[in-house]
């Protein structure tokens, strides 16, 4: 078991086929965090409201987030797009795990960053939201050859590896799009008086720098297999959890670490440096381009 101080996920898309359940349950098992960020699209209420798709699995995510709770940490749930409908509990506590619409985070070494899912920052989610559900129609129908894809290679001995997110980076115009989303959310990171921006939105993992600013993307459970992690020393990580633990034997895998990052220390006391979250207005968020 590895224990983090932060543990960010998101866009799970719980309710659907393309979602990666027994990976993110296995990576729930061997990992525990003394706060847990629900960066949004956790459960895809867009494919639900089509047709129900609810196998064990996605319960037994919901049961092991809840079993967090109960064991201490604490879970903080930011909604996204495809979880809207959650946006309506803004405030409220369920199963002791609180909905907010955005939050800040203080790291161990004194950096405050935002956290917010990014879709209110998607000009095609605010100004075309119909061509986002003609994508997502098209983007379901990649993670069901995907999935069918992996599980070839998983019978023939082989890891996971996204098909789906490898075709997705080759294509232009979605690089293109990726580069000005990072850049817009780091913008509105510096307009909140932040260090930073941690958030989900477009499945890409990604820790980097832009114009001083630090972004941050935890990524997803349908393509990428990825969460974010904060240690106790402060350094952020991107963790690839692309296979599933035999506990019985002794030879498992170390966790995959994608990319890192620990800068010089703001606070003068790192270590002494308590868990700060901050819960930011509940109103909606204003996109500006």
């Amino acid at each position: 078991m590895t224990h983090y101080r932060t543990i960010w996920i998101s866009d799970i898309h719980l309710g659907t086929a393309g979602c990666q359940a027994d990976y993110l349950l296995d990576f729930l098992k061997h990992n525990e965090a003394e706060t847990f960020y629900l960066v949004g699209d956790i459960i895809d209420g867009w494919r639900l409201k089509k047709s129900w798709y609810w196998p064990q699995a996605h319960n037994d995510v919901i049961q092991k987030l809840l079993r967090k709770v109960r064991k201490g940490a604490e879970v903080f749930y930011i909604p996204g797009n495809h979880d809207e409908m959650a946006r309506q509990f803004i405030g409220m506590t369920f199963g002791e795990i609180q909905i907010q619409n955005e939050m800040i985070h203080t790291t161990a070494n004194g950096r405050r960053l935002w956290v917010t899912h990014g879709d209110l920052f998607d000009s095609v989610m605010q100004y075309a939201k119909w061509l986002a559900y003609l994508g997502d129609t098209a983007y379901t129908f990649v993670l069901v050859v995907n999935r069918w894809f992996n599980n070839i290679r998983i019978r023939l001995g082989f890891q996971y590896w996204s098909l789906s997110q490898y075709l997705k980076h080759k294509v232009k115009n979605a690089v293109s799009f990726i580069a000005d989303f990072e850049v817009i959310m780091a913008r509105e990171a510096r307009k909140r008086q932040c260090d930073g921006v941690i958030c989900g939105h477009i499945h890409k993992a990604e820790i980097r720098e832009i114009d001083g600013l630090l972004y941050c993307n935890d990524g997803d459970w349908v393509e990428s297999l990825t969460a974010l992690v904060e240690t106790f020393d402060g350094e952020l990580k991107i963790i690839h959890w692309p296979h599933i633990l035999d506990d019985a034997s002794e030879n498992r895998p170390e966790p995959i670490i994608l990319s890192s990052y620990l800068p010089i220390p703001l606070a003068l006391d790192p270590t002494a440096a308590p868990l700060q979250t901050t819960a930011l207005d509940s109103s909606p968020l204003e996109f500006t381009q």
